[in-house]
Parts: structure tokens; C-alpha cells; sequence
């Protein structure tokens, strides 16, 4: 068993997967769970089937990481969202399952590890994005969600810093995960608006027309990197940060 527990919510596919392998390398016993996770326990991994958009579902996740001792760690990664037509389009119902899944799935886990953080001074990522500070017609809830979670991210580094729990925000920029790369996801609605194929808009398209500046799509273990390092020693005078890692996509003002 690792010598150090870390929690990551939603760590079954994209770059929640890519997470929960870095810190397995890195020596962390890693307690995760989502809505289609198979239950899995081995000697550094916890899986449980929990949806984190409730509180029951987060309640099970940290009941699983309780059983496995002290925690260090946290990552809220849970992410939701659909493309959507238009503002307009968006009803109220929509705006509340989205609130959950990406903004009080990070509260609740939050709240209830942190007092075992505290004790040991551990340290939480909150996955965040761009477009939480470049905000997207297609994903326009979701975009609102993300500021939320990037603003929570300061208030909770200013509160417990002095009590040695950092706390900081990684948001990536596209990512080849199945969110774009899914069928009749993000990739497929791009190649049909432009009629071209789904690997034309990943490889060409997505990055001309959102101005990656390094002319290509990120990939999950960039941002798992990116998380590691937040989680490590080297990174220990850092708190209140949201490191941006988007390929150039947001320009510098």
C-alpha cells in the first residue's frame, strides 16, 4: 500500500484516468469513483461506483477513502457538460445537474476531507478550464460552473493556507479525451457544422479555430503532470493558483 492516500473524484476515463495512474506511480494509494466505474481493490487502487453529483454518492467515496487511513490528498475532477445549441436553449433543470456534478460534487468532497487534510497538512487541485475564464457559446453552462470552481479555489486557499492546506486550480484547454473524441460529441458536431471528418477537426480544426497557439490538442497526462506537480514537495510555496494549460489558448494580456 502507498504511504500516502489520495482522493480523485470522477477517475475512470479521460483525465481523471490519467490522474489516478500518475499518482499511482508517484507513490499514492488512490481512492476514486464515478457513475460507470467497476468496483476494483487492490493494493494502491479503491474503485466504487458513486455518482458525485449527490451527496449519497460522495458520501460512499469518502467512506471508501476513510477505510484506507489518513488522506493528503484531493483532486475534484468530476466534470459534466453538454454542447448546447444556444443560451436560450438551456433550461433550469439543465443549469442544476450541471451545478452539482461540477460545482457541489467539490464542495461536498471538500467539506467532508477536510478535516482530515488539516491534520496533515495535505493539499487539494481543483480541475477547472479555460473556459472558466474564456467562456464558450456551446458549453455556456458549463463555462459558469468552472468560474464557480476557479473562485472557490482562491477563497479556500486564502481560509486554510494558514493552517497548511494549499489549494490550487489546474484548467486545461482542449483535451483529446471522449468528450471531444466520443461519438456525437464535441468533434462529430464540429464535423458536421464544417463537413469534414471527425480526426480533420482533432488534428486541424479544433486547434485553428480556438487559436491553440502551438497548433495541436492537449493530452490527458499533460494535465495529470500538471496535477502531480501541484500535489508534490516542489510545489509547496504554491497555493491560490490557477495554472493554465492550454497550449497557448488563452493569450496573455
Amino acid at each position: 500500500m502507498g504511504s500516502k492516500v489520495a482522493v480523485v473524484s470522477g477517475g475512470t476515463k479521460g483525465i481523471e484516468a490519467a490522474v489516478v495512474e500518475r499518482l499511482r506511480k508517484d507513490g499514492y494509494t488512490v481512492v476514486t469513483g464515478s457513475r460507470s466505474a467497476v468496483p476494483e481493490e487492490d493494493d494502491d487502487l479503491t474503485v466504487v461506483r458513486a455518482d458525485l453529483a449527490t451527496a449519497e454518492g460522495v458520501e460512499a467515496l469518502v467512506a471508501a477513502a476513510i477505510e484506507r487511513g489518513r488522506v493528503d490528498a484531493l483532486v475534484n475532477n468530476v466534470g459534466q457538460f453538454d454542447p448546447r445549441g444556444s443560451f436560450l436553449d438551456v433550461i433550469d433543470q439543465q443549469w442544476q445537474q450541471g451545478f452539482e456534478a461540477n460545482v457541489l460534487s467539490a464542495v461536498r468532497l471538500t467539506r467532508a476531507l477536510l478535516p482530515a487534510l488539516l491534520v496533515h497538512g495535505g493539499s487539494i487541485v481543483n480541475i477547472s478550464s479555460i473556459n472558466a475564464r474564456l467562456p464558450f457559446p456551446m458549453v455556456v453552462d458549463y463555462s459558469a460552473h468552472k468560474a464557480a470552481l476557479t473562485n472557490l479555489t482562491t477563497t479556500l486557499s486564502e481560509q486554510f493556507a494558514p493552517r497548511g492546506v494549499r489549494v490550487n486550480a489546474v484548467s486545461p484547454g482542449p483535451v483529446r479525451t471522449p468528450s471531444w473524441t466520443a461519438d456525437g460529441r464535441i468533434a462529430d458536431g464540429m464535423a458536421t457544422a464544417s463537413g469534414v471528418t471527425r480526426e480533420q477537426v482533432l488534428d486541424e480544426g479544433a486547434p485553428a479555430s480556438m487559436g491553440i497557439a502551438l497548433g495541436w490538442m492537449g493530452e490527458a497526462d499533460e494535465v495529470a503532470h500538471a496535477v502531480a506537480f501541484l500535489l508534490g514537495l516542489e510545489a509547496r510555496w504554491i497555493t491560490g493558483t490557477d495554472l493554465v494549460i492550454d497550449g497557448g489558448t488563452i493569450k496573455a494580456a
